[in-house]
Parts: C-alpha cells; structure tokens; sequence
C-alpha cells in the first residue's frame, strides 16, 4: 500500500486543521481510522467515518475516496463509484436499523409508562367532575389515585426534595426562592411551597421556597 500521509496533511493544511489529534477531535474519528486513510485504505472505513472526514477536510466524499484507496482510478473509474455506493448502502442500513431500535424503545417506554398510569388516567377526570359537582368532597378522597404516580417515580429512582410546608434551612443548590433574584445567607430558614425531585445525583427541579415568616399569599 502507497502512503498517503502528504496529501492527508495537505488537506487538512488547507482546512486549518492542525494536527492528526485534532483531526480525530472535530470529527469524532479514531486515530486508528486515520491511519488507516493515510495508508490508503479508506474502503476498509465505515461510510459515517469518510463524511465526516470529508466534511472536515471540506471536500467532496468522492474526492477523498479518490485519493486514499489504493486503486488505480484511471483504468478502473468504476470500482471507485462501486465502493462508495457499497459504503453509503452500509451506513443507511446501520441508521434504519438505529432508528427501527429507537422507534421501538420510544414505543416500549410510552406502553410501560402508561401500563402504571393507567388507574390514574381512567379514574382521575371521573373524580374531577365528581368534585366539581360536589364541592364539600373532600380531597383527600382523590389522594389515592395519585399512588400510581408515587409508584413510578419510584421506578425511575426519582426523590422528592422536602414536604410542602415544612421549615427547612435554605440550601442553594435544592432550594429556590419564590420571590425570583433576592438573595439569602446559607441556612435562612424557609417554607417549602412547591417540592423539588431528584433522581439520584441529579437534580431535575429545585423546591420552590418563601422566607418564614413571608406572606405571599
């Protein structure tokens, strides 16, 4: 195999990249795939590794091809439009096949997730009109329908971050104030008026919180 490490630089000379480490950085790459271009055997790499090599080096996918795959195009122009075509074919395969794959997750969750919900979704528009029609109906007789909900934060690991109501010392990083950019020493007490959530180490929404003693209503 000829070494085609000269016209590697030169392209990317003129695309201002600097280094073969940096090729490999801009288009997720591997430097092992980029040796493997500079050896001249670009047929071996995947189509999805080549058009992002070539749209880096900002040139044409049948250019590159034409320069770092040891074939002699001059008798032989149609090899060079046969792998292409075969590279191309490969990778559209491989991105229906990923998204057949995401497809199927997406629809899997969507069926888990209402499979848990679905006492929640039948029953709770029937006890909003009961409550409507009733207006002494206590609320606590709704409370049971939210267990499903309990259930599948509980699946997913996701906490809640205090109890509305309660007095709890004013943490920055889970807490909130409610009145927008005021800012509070470290351990001001306050009231939770809207809880936060986790999940795990993350955090997905800080608990909304007032100053004791703040009157907001």
């Amino acid at each position: 195999m000829s070494d085609r490490t000269e016209i590697l630089r030169q392209y990317m000379h003129l695309a201002g990249v600097s280094s073969f480490q940096l090729l490999s950085e801009r288009t997720g790459v591997s430097r092992r795939a980029i040796d493997t271009l500079r050896k001249g055997d670009a047929k071996t790499l995947k189509y999805a590794d080549l058009a992002k090599l070539a749209s880096i080096l900002q040139i044409d996918l049948t250019e590159l091809i034409d320069n770092f795959i040891n074939y002699d195009f001059s008798t032989d122009r149609e090899s060079n439009v046969s792998v292409i075509t075969a590279l191309r074919d490969e990778y559209q395969r491989l991105q229906q096949t990923l998204a057949n794959q995401q497809k199927e997750l997406r629809s899997h969750f969507e069926r888990e997730t209402l499979q848990h919900l679905e006492s929640l979704l039948l029953q709770l528009p029937s006890a909003a009109y009961a409550a409507q029609q009733n207006p002494n109906m206590l609320a606590k007789n709704i409370l049971p329908l939210l267990r499903p909900l309990d259930t599948l934060l509980q699946r997913w690991e996701i906490s809640v971050i205090g109890a509305v109501g309660a007095e709890v010392a004013y943490d920055p990083q889970r807490h909130q104030l409610m009145e927008g950019n005021d800012e509070i020493a470290v351990g001001t007490p306050v009231i939770i008026r809207y809880i936060g959530y986790m999940q795990g180490e993350k955090l997905l929404y800080r608990a909304i919180v007032i100053i004791k003693g703040t009157d907001t209503e």
